[in-house]
C-alpha cells in the first residue's frame, strides 16, 4: 500500500524524505536578543573609573550588578567612553543585550532603588541591533570646569570644579585652543595604550567665562587616554603666561607623550553628551570607526 500523501496546504508540517513529518511546534525557536540603550550620569569622585576592576568600586561594576539583579540574568555593558578615576558624566551612553522583555520607564524606576546615589540611569530605550554605544558614536562632548574665585570652588561645586589662580589670559587660551582643531596625531597629549591610535579629529575646543566660572568645551570624534585633561593642562600653561600658543601648536609634531604637558585634575572633567547617526547609518558608522586612520601625509597608526 502506498504512503498517504501530506496535503501541500497543511500548515505546521514538514515532510522529509517521504517518511517523517515533524510539527513546527516541536522545534524550539532561538530566543530573540534585544539591544537596550542606557543614558547615564554619575559623580566619579568615589569610583575608580568606568571600567570593571577586581576588588575596586567602578561605575561599570555597580551598574552591571544592579542590572543583573533587576533583569535576573548576567548583564554586560558596552560604553561610549571609559572615563578615568574621578571623572564625572552627565551624558554617558551604554548598551547591553538581553533575552528578557524590557520596559524602559519601569527599569529606570527600579534602578533608582537599586543604585547608589552617585550614579543614575536617566533613560532606557530599545535600540536597533546595529547600535553600538562605542563604535556607533560620531562625536563625544566634554566640559572641564574651573573657577578663578580667590576663595576657590563653592562647597557644593567642589567635587566638579577645579580652582585656579585669578588673572588667566583667556584670550591667549582661546588662541591656543584654536591651534589644535582638526585632524591630527595627538600623541603628545595621550597616554600610550598598546594598539590604540592617537589620531583624532578635534572638532571643538573653546572657553566660556561666566563670572568666576571658566568652562572648556571639548568635542571630538573620539579621545585617547587622558587627552582632554592634557589639552586643558597645556592650554592652562598658556593662560598662566608660562607657555605661548605657538608652543602648544608645535606639540602636534611630536609622536610621543610630552613631559612638558601637565595633566589637569580629574574632578574638573565631565562627559556631557555623545552623538549618534540616524538608525539607517549605524552599520556604516560602526565599520568606519574600526578603520585604521591616518593624518594627511602620515602613516596609519595602531588600529582603532
Amino acid at each position: 500500500m502506498s504512503e498517504p500523501a501530506v496535503p501541500s496546504g497543511s500548515a505546521g508540517f514538514l515532510h522529509v524524505n517521504q517518511e517523517i513529518a515533524v510539527t513546527v511546534e516541536d522545534q524550539t525557536p532561538e530566543p530573540v536578543s534585544i539591544r537596550v540603550r542606557l543614558d547615564i550620569s554619575y559623580d566619579g569622585t568615589d569610583f575608580t573609573g568606568w571600567a570593571r576592576q577586581p576588588g575596586l568600586r567602578t561605575v561599570q561594576g555597580v551598574l552591571e550588578e544592579a542590572l543583573s539583579k533587576v533583569q535576573r540574568e548576567p548583564i554586560q555593558l558596552t560604553v561610549a567612553g571609559r572615563t578615568d578615576a574621578g571623572v564625572h558624566a552627565e551624558g554617558q551612553v551604554a548598551h547591553f543585550d538581553t533575552h528578557t522583555e524590557v520596559d524602559g520607564p519601569k527599569l529606570v524606576h527600579r534602578l533608582a532603588r537599586f543604585l547608589p546615589k552617585d550614579v543614575r540611569v536617566k533613560d532606557v530605550r530599545l535600540a536597533p541591533a546595529e547600535f553600538d554605544a562605542r563604535f556607533s558614536a560620531i562625536r563625544r562632548h566634554y566640559a572641564y570646569r574651573l573657577t578663578t574665585a580667590p576663595y576657590g570652588a563653592e562647597p557644593l561645586q567642589a567635587r566638579g570644579v577645579v580652582p585656579v589662580r585669578p588673572g588667566l589670559d583667556v584670550e591667549a587660551m582661546r588662541e591656543a585652543s584654536r591651534n589644535l582643531l582638526g585632524l591630527h596625531d595627538f600623541a603628545a597629549f595621550c597616554r600610550r595604550r598598546e594598539g590604540a591610535t592617537t589620531i583624532r579629529e578635534l572638532q571643538r575646543f573653546d572657553w566660556v567665562q561666566d563670572g568666576d566660572l571658566l568652562t572648556a568645551y571639548v568635542s571630538a570624534d573620539a579621545f585617547c587616554w587622558s587627552m582632554v585633561r592634557s589639552l586643558v593642562g597645556g592650554v592652562l600653561a598658556v593662560g598662566e603666561g608660562r607657555r605661548t600658543p605657538a608652543w602648544i601648536a608645535g606639540l602636534l609634531n611630536e609622536r610621543e607623550r610630552s613631559s612638558s604637558v601637565t595633566v589637569a585634575p580629574a574632578h574638573g572633567l565631565s562627559l556631557i553628551a555623545v552623538d549618534y547617526p540616524a538608525d539607517a547609518d549605524l552599520a556604516a558608522r560602526n565599520a568606519q570607526t574600526r578603520e585604521v586612520r591616518t593624518v594627511p601625509g602620515g602613516e596609519g597608526c595602531c588600529g582603532s
